[in-house]
């Protein structure tokens, strides 16, 4: 639904000029997969190096934004696209802010994650598939909703009775039932470096995408 009676007000703060003060562009790395595959570990040590190097980071954690945020939603196939939908339109906000974002969330649904990306567009949207197997998952069972689930305590549970939609091409594939935690951050990063999160060149901020 859009809202009526409303205009758009165009800073002069740009985020092309916070991002030649922050010496880096704005991305979000969209982390999915499953409940215990290593999303929230892997976005918060990733973020470490993220700061050591200089760089302007903030994480939305699935079940942080469902403290406040989200805090109104359930677990149904509605409420999961509507809380995706709203962690989108923040994660935009940030961009514009000039915020290199980490997302941790399951997303189980490629068309929402389809949406996020056209919503951000494409050279914004770094989607980084956290890959574990189910067995591996729920032998970890970090909080114990694995175990829950399988109880009939826990509906709506993704990987038990709700389904996930594997990514088809992300940009990243992290085997997370393989790899430490430094090599996942490496992989991770050595992609960004490819990718010239943190330029030499002062042209590759230049061409940084304005975002409406």
């Amino acid at each position: 639904m859009q809202s009526d009676n409303v205009i758009w007000h165009r800073a002069t703060v740009t985020r092309k000029r916070r991002a030649q003060q922050n010496q880096h562009r704005s991305v979000v790395l969209w982390f999915t997969g499953l409940s215990g595959s290593g999303k929230s570990t892997l976005a918060h040590a990733l973020e470490e190096q993220l700061y050591r190097r200089g760089g302007r980071t903030f994480v939305l954690d699935g079940d942080n934004v469902r403290h406040g945020l989200c805090g109104d939603l359930g677990f149904s196939d509605t409420d999961r696209v509507e809380n995706i939908r709203r962690v989108g339109e923040l994660s935009k906000l940030f961009l514009e802010a000039g915020v290199i974002v980490l997302t941790a969330f399951i997303s189980p649904f490629r068309s929402d994650r389809r949406i996020v990306r056209k919503l951000l567009g494409e050279n914004n949207f770094i989607e980084v598939y956290c890959h574990c197997s189910l067995d591996t998952c729920e032998e970890r069972d970090v909080k114990g909703l694995y175990k829950l689930a399988r109880a009939g305590e826990i509906k709506h549970f993704t990987g038990i009775s709700s389904p996930y939609e594997e990514p088809t091409q992300p940009e990243l594939v992290v085997k997370t039932d393989q790899l430490s935690i430094a090599d996942s951050v490496q992989q991770v990063m050595t992609y960004l470096e490819a990718q010239g999160l943190f330029p030499e060149a002062q042209n590759n901020i230049e061409n940084t995408q304005e975002i409406a």
